[in-house]
């Protein structure tokens, strides 16, 4: 499970380093790593930043059931 979310990060940082860097430029694993290091401290920050508003409003769809 974790390997595909890092395939993930790696799948999306290839893309987005592409738009910077051919491919074939020795740079391009630099760049890579660099924009899969960003996205991992960008999803940490909301995780960590989440409204607790937020979480109320989703804890509403998961009500207890009757018994």
């Amino acid at each position: 499970m974790l390997g595909w979310i890092i395939r993930g990060f790696v799948i999306v940082a290839g893309f987005v380093a592409s738009w910077f860097v051919a491919k074939d430029a020795p740079q391009f694993g630099i760049m890579q790593m660099a924009v899969i290091l960003f996205l991992v401290v960008l999803v940490v920050a909301v995780l960590a930043f989440w409204p607790e508003r937020w979480t109320h409003i989703l804890d509403r769809f998961r009500k207890p059931r009757p018994r």
